[in-house]
């Protein structure tokens, strides 16, 4: 993090990290032209447009004058935000999850200002959060997690949901807890611009009064400062010098759960959870959120597979049992997971099923190889070989669908495969290390 960081940013990384108590009174000055241009960088090339339906590639044309007028609107406080264009992406169950598109020139400014929360929250978030943080990542907070069941004698775990948490959150309340670090009324007023933003979701046009908008560059941040003070902190500074036994939190963004060693302590915190969450705005989905029983099954337990199973960051999660005869946690990938993955290879092949087979090879690859990345964790082979299997037969289906006649036979199929053959699943991430 710190070698990609430009000086004046360094110098604030530093005194944050000395000083976590410490209020910055002059942060907005970092919102330079440099910072504009660093996030211009970082835009990805085929980055969807906003509503001024303007790209990187034309932004970029004229980068200096137009990063030059945009920092002299900002100096000004003239500078608007512009409506955020949402778009809907398949969820499990039929659900979509709406996201906002920002404008190019809205990217920059949503960018420079997370560079600048950034370096003045990383050294007091804690250990127990993982989402969206530098060097941090999903199988780091699997991994924290195997650790906690593996070593802190866990016996009840708290899975929660929080319904719509992004579009939940009280702007109000986010800013009063932004001011607890930040005291730049200049940063603040940029950020409540980025807030504060119109939606338009096809011909229809609203203004959100709370929430932040998924899928903008600077919500993720925003999201975890608010978590921390609402979940985090409270847990570590409140709720455990309280109780009886040990209790380990792990989040990742708004996906999280507690482990306990003790009923006693995982119905008193199941209590409060939600009546604290309330206080912010927030509502723990009644269906989602519970809490379950997750002893290891003793040694003398023949069976091959533990009784209690529960859900975290696209993985379900279950005690197995070694060849040794040891019982461990293993992870293995969410079926409602495993079949939306089938379900997009499925609708891309339907989609390009009359381009040239190199081409259709070469983004399945890329889109199998993405999942495998992700759910390629060792104890989760089984899952990888199904996404396979079906990703085989699902290319085969549409490629015979191209003709009437329906030539590709399974031979042929077969011959094809030894031309353009489709990724091998293999484990490429160690989360838990008993074999």
């Amino acid at each position: 993090m710190a070698g990609k960081m430009s000086p004046k940013l360094l110098k604030v990384m530093e005194r944050a990290k000395r000083d976590p108590q410490l209020q910055f009174l002059s942060l907005a000055h970092l919102v330079d032209e440099e910072a504009l241009k660093a996030a211009f960088g970082r835009i990805r090339k085929d980055a969807a447009v906003g509503v001024d339906g303007v790209t990187k590639e034309q932004y970029g044309e004229h980068l200096d004058a137009n990063v030059r007028e945009l920092h002299q609107r900002l100096r000004n406080k003239t500078y608007r935000h512009k409506p955020i264009r949402r778009v809907h992406i398949p969820k499990d169950q039929g659900k979509t999850r709406p996201i906002g598109i920002s404008s190019i020139e809205d990217k920059l400014v949503q960018d420079a200002i997370r560079d600048v929360l950034q370096v003045v929250y990383e050294p007091v978030f804690m250990d127990c959060s993982y989402g969206f943080r530098p060097g941090r990542s999903a199988h780091d907070a699997m991994r924290a997690l195997d650790c906690a069941l593996m070593t802190g004698g866990t016996s009840w775990i708290l899975e929660a949901d929080i319904k719509s948490y992004f579009d939940s959150i009280v702007r109000k309340m986010l800013m009063e807890l932004l001011q607890k670090r930040v005291a730049d009324t200049s940063l603040l007023r940029l950020v409540g611009k980025c807030l504060h933003v119109g939606v338009l979701d096809g011909e229809e046009y609203t203004e959100p009064s709370e929430g932040t908008a998924q899928g903008s560059v600077l919500s993720p941040l925003l999201g975890n400062v608010y978590l921390h003070y609402v979940l985090d902190e409270w847990f570590e500074q409140v709720v455990r010098p309280r109780l009886r036994g040990k209790a380990y939190l792990v989040r990742y963004a708004d996906d999280f759960v507690i482990c306990f060693q003790r009923e006693d302590d995982a119905k008193r915190v199941m209590d409060v959870l939600g009546q604290r969450f309330q206080r912010f705005g927030l509502t723990l989905h009644p269906e989602k959120t519970r809490l379950i029983p997750f002893d290891r099954p003793t040694r003398w337990q023949v069976d091959g597979k533990g009784p209690a199973t529960f859900d975290l960051l696209g993985f379900t999660v279950y005690w197995r049992r070694t060849r040794k005869g040891y019982w461990v946690p293993a992870f293995k990938t969410r079926r409602a997971r495993l079949r939306r993955a089938l379900m997009a290879v499925a609708d891309w092949c339907r989609r390009h099923r009359h381009e040239p087979v190199k081409e259709q090879q070469a983004t399945l690859r890329s889109k199998l190889n993405g999942h495998y990345s992700y759910f390629g964790i060792n104890g989760n082979i089984r899952c990888l070989e199904e996404v396979h299997h079906w990703a085989e037969r699902i290319w085969r289906k549409w490629l015979n669908a191209r003709s009437q006649r329906g030539t590709m036979t399974w031979k042929r199929y077969q011959a094809l495969l030894q031309t353009f053959p489709l990724p091998q699943p293999r484990i490429r991430v160690q989360v838990w290390g008993v074999p």
